[in-house]
C-alpha cells in the first residue's frame, strides 16, 4: 500500500477558503497569507470573488505545520520565541555553543577571527586566512564616515560605511555564493578601515584584530591583549537567531544584497538590550573601580530601578561560555587584574540575593576598560565581529525559498467594515 504522505496531490479536488482554513486550523484570512508567501496556490472561482485551493497542497501544508509544531522545525535550542528557522550554523545547548557542530570556544581560542569566519561561511578551515579591503571601497567609506558629527555612535559609523561601500561595488546584486563570499571578505576589513584612529597610528594591514585595536585604543598593544581581542571577535561571531541576525535573514529572504542585509543587522544591534549592553557594563565597572567597592554602586543602580548589566543570560542557565573563555584570556594580562577583581566583586555582591553568572557583556567590559578603550568600544567589537555571522545567515537564507520570512499578523483591531470617522 502506498504511503499517503508521499502520494501526489489530487489536482481535481479543490477546497473553499473556509474548508482550507478548517483543515489548516487557522482563520480564513490566514489562508491568503500562505498564498502570499508562496506556500499555497489559489484559483479564482469563475464569475465570483472567492478562491479555491488545491486539496493536496492544503493537506501537505497541514501535515508540515503539524510536524513543525511537534518539533520538526529543527529548533532544538529555542530561545523563547515563536519563530523557528532551520539552520546549520550555530547550536546552543547545555551552556555551550557550537559553530557547524564544532565547539565555538575551541574554535575561537585556537584559531583567528578570520579563520572562524571562513568556517562559518564555508564549513572549511582556511589556515592563515586574511581579509583585504579594496581601496575604492575604503576611500568612499572613509569619506562618508568623516562627514558624520563627532557624537555619532559606532553603529552609525559602521552603518554609513556599509552603505557607502555598497555604492562602490557594482556587483553587489550578484547573490551567488562566490560573489557573496567575496563581499564578506572585503566588507569586514572595509568597516574597520573606515573607523577613525584612536591615536596617531592607524594600521591597515595584518590581522583584523590588530587593525581594529588602533581604532579603539591609543595604547601600544601587547600580545596577550591582541590575542584576547582576536578571540573576542571569534567568540562573538555568531549566536544563533539573535534579534539582529533575524533582521538579516528577513532582508536576505527578500533577496536584499549582502550589504543591505548587514545594514539591517546594524540597525537592530544598536538597541540597548543587544549590542550596546556592554557599554552599560563598562560604565558600571569604571564606577566600581573608582569607588573601590561594588556594594554602593549596585545599591544606587537598584534604587534607580535599573537592572545590573553584565549578569545572566536567557540561553545559559549556568555560565555564559563566551564570558568564561574571555575571562581566562584576560587573566594573562597583568593590567586587567583590577578590572577582573571589580567584575568579581559585582558578581559576588549581586549573588547575595540573585545568583547570576557574569555574561559576555561584563567580560567585554573588562577587556575594554583594562585596555584604555572607550565605553562604546564593546559595541564596535560586537558589530564588526557579528558581521561574519550575519553573512553566514544571509548565505544560508539565499538558498531558501524567497520571502519565506513573512509571518502572519494576528489582527486584534475593530471588526470590519467600519465607517470612516467624521
Amino acid at each position: 500500500m502506498r504511503d499517503q504522505e508521499s502520494a501526489p496531490p489530487d489536482a481535481e479536488r479543490r477546497l473553499s477558503t473556509k474548508e482550507a482554513a478548517e483543515l489548516l486550523g487557522v482563520k480564513p484570512e490566514t489562508v491568503y497569507a500562505y498564498v502570499s508567501r508562496g506556500q499555497l496556490s489559489s484559483r479564482r472561482v469563475p464569475g465570483g470573488r472567492s478562491s479555491t485551493f488545491d486539496a493536496g497542497e492544503v493537506e501537505a501544508l497541514a501535515r508540515r505545520n503539524r510536524r513543525e509544531s511537534a518539533g520538526g522545525s529543527g529548533s532544538g535550542s529555542g530561545s523563547g520565541g515563536e519563530l523557528s528557522v532551520r539552520t546549520c550554523i550555530t547550536l546552543i545547548e547545555s551552556d555551550r555553543y557550537y559553530f557547524r557542530g564544532v565547539d565555538a570556544v575551541d574554535l575561537a581560542t585556537g584559531h583567528t577571527y578570520e579563520e572562524v569566519a571562513e568556517w562559518l561561511w564555508t564549513g572549511k578551515l582556511r589556515p592563515d586566512s586574511a581579509f583585504t579591503a579594496p581601496a575604492a571601497s575604503v576611500a568612499v567609506a572613509r569619506r562618508a564616515v568623516s562627514a558624520l558629527p563627532g557624537h555619532a555612535a559606532p553603529t552609525d559609523l559602521l552603518r554609513v560605511a556599509t552603505i557607502a561601500a555598497a555604492t562602490a561595488d557594482p556587483l553587489r546584486f550578484d547573490l551567488s555564493e562566490d560573489a557573496v563570499l567575496g563581499t564578506a571578505r572585503s566588507l569586514i576589513p572595509t568597516l574597520v578601515a573606515a573607523l577613525p584612529p584612536a591615536g596617531h597610528d592607524r594600521r591597515d594591514e595584518g590581522p583584523l584584530a590588530h587593525r581594529l585595536w588602533t581604532r579603539l585604543s591609543g595604547r601600544e598593544p601587547d600580545e596577550p591583549s591582541l590575542r584576547a581581542l582576536d578571540a573576542t571577535l571569534a567568540l562573538l561571531a555568531d549566536h544563533d537567531l539573535a534579534a539582529s541576525t533575524l533582521a538579516v535573514r528577513v532582508a536576505a529572504s527578500a533577496r536584499a544584497h549582502a550589504y543591505a542585509a548587514v545594514s539591517a543587522g546594524l540597525g537592530v544591534i544598536e538597541g540597548p538590550l543587544h549590542g550596546a549592553a556592554s557599554g552599560h557594563a563598562h560604565r558600571l565597572l569604571l564606577d566600581v573601580l573608582d569607588r573601590g567597592d561594588a556594594a554602593p554602586v549596585i545599591a544606587e543602580e537598584l534604587r534607580a530601578g535599573r537592572s545590573i548589566p553584565g549578569l545572566g543570560h536567557r540561553l545559559y542557565p549556568g555560565e555564559d561560555p563566551r564570558a568564561r573563555a574571555l575571562f581566562t584570556l584576560l587573566e594573562r594580562i597583568p593590567r586587567a587584574e583590577p578590572a577582573l577583581l571589580a567584575a568579581r566583586d559585582i558578581v559576588e555582591t549581586t549573588a547575595r540575593h540573585t545568583p547570576l553568572h557574569a555574561n559576555v557583556d561584563l567580560a567585554l567590559a573588562v577587556l575594554t576598560a583594562s585596555c584604555g578603550m572607550p565605553s562604546t568600544a564593546g559595541e564596535t567589537i560586537f558589530a564588526v565581529s557579528r558581521t561574519a555571522g550575519w553573512i553566514a545567515h544571509a548565505l544560508e537564507e539565499y538558498g531558501e525559498r524567497p520571502l519565506r520570512m513573512r509571518p502572519s499578523g494576528l489582527y486584534t483591531g475593530p471588526k470590519p467594515p467600519q465607517p470612516l470617522p467624521e
